[in-house]
């Protein structure tokens, strides 16, 4: 079956990095979009970055942009998120998820923004950044 399992969370002082992974397993990583998300307790989930699997894309929100890095190997099933120079706001529970649907495209129309709990969730890693 489907399976998305995160791993590298932790906690980090300001300035710092993590990378966090999630292992993918029951289907052909290289054929779905799949994405990085975050949740605060109490917070509605935020998108954070998507991998598009037309052309490998990448994709990511403005809280993103300039610090975080998506990266994927098709082979061994495997997405990354390297975090740099993290800061207090970045602490959450960081989740990776795919789509339903191969070559969704989902990753550039931006409705991955959207996706709920019809999709393939992890269980989720924790962030945590603080001095």
């Amino acid at each position: 079956q489907v399976q998305l399992v995160e791993s590298g969370g932790g906690s980090v002082q300001p300035g710092g990095s993590l990378r966090l992974s999630c292992t993918t397993s029951g289907f052909i990583l290289g054929e779905y979009d799949v994405a990085w998300f975050r949740q605060v307790p109490g917070k509605e989930r935020e998108a954070v970055a998507c991998y598009s699997a037309t052309g490998g894309r990448l994709y990511y929100t403005d809280s993103a942009k300039g610090r975080f890095t998506l990266s994927r190997d098709n082979y061994k099933g495997t997405v990354w998120l390297q975090m740099n120079r993290l800061k207090s706001d970045d602490t959450a529970v960081y989740y990776c998820a795919r789509d339903v649907t191969r070559w969704s495209q989902s990753c550039e129309t931006g409705s991955w923004h959207q996706w709920g709990d019809s999709r393939y969730w992890g269980q989720g890693t924790q962030v945590t950044v603080s001095s």
